[in-house]
């Protein structure tokens, strides 16, 4: 099984990059940039929320359902014209569940060590949000992944299914929730907006040392 980094460099991944930069004006490197960032960052908040049961009956039940990997079948014809307006409300609404509150704060910290306005990162992970769930659910049919445990190690195993792995994720929630208030996402914007300016500080630096870009 892939890694979630590997994914992006997979053909599905090169297709998909190109079809977000078409869509969103901006160059291909300029968007794989802010995907690798930004694809640790969704997964990671999934990896959290199924540590309740609440939170993984629901994830089960969304990619047994509408996001069951359909929406990878055809990727030229997601892309052919423009994505479609259902396909962005359904990110957003990904976007709303996994981030909450703390989506703005996201968005902006991506922005800052991107370059690309808020608006264009927001674009950018509607589109992505879907298209990684149906990923999710493409491999929870593929995997035989039935039950709450397993659907946290298939997360896991994404993001690299080992003790490396582990670190990773528990370095990234740390990171992200910094005044341990149980949210994954906490205080992004401020750390990574006061790292100076510097390419090898705050988010960018964390997850390219983390993931090795």
């Amino acid at each position: 099984m892939s890694g979630l980094l590997d994914l992006l460099n997979s053909p599905m991944g090169r297709q998909m990059i190109s079809g977000v930069a078409n869509q969103t004006g901006q160059s291909e490197s300029k968007t794989a940039d802010v995907l690798s960032m930004a694809m640790p960052l969704l997964m990671g908040a999934m990896k959290k929320n199924t540590s309740t049961p609440g939170g993984a009956q629901g994830l089960m039940d969304a990619l047994s359902s509408r996001h069951d990997g359909s929406i990878l079948n055809d990727l030229g014809g997601l892309f052919g014209g423009g994505v479609d307006q259902s396909v962005m409300n359904d990110g957003a609404g990904i976007l709303g569940h996994v981030f909450g509150a703390k989506q703005p704060q996201v968005e902006n910290a991506l922005s800052s060590k991107s370059g690309l306005d808020a608006g264009t990162i927001s674009q950018i992970l509607k589109i992505a949000a879907p298209i990684l769930l149906g990923y999710l659910g493409q491999q929870t049919r593929q995997q035989k992944v039935n039950s709450p445990d397993g659907l946290n190690g298939l997360l896991g195993g994404l993001m690299g299914g080992n003790k490396k792995a582990a670190k990773q994720q528990s370095l990234i929630e740390t990171f992200l929730d910094s005044d341990g208030d149980g949210s994954v996402i906490d205080d992004l914007a401020g750390m990574v907006l006061n790292s100076g300016g510097s390419k090898k500080s705050g988010l960018g630096g964390l997850l390219g040392g983390l993931f090795g870009k």
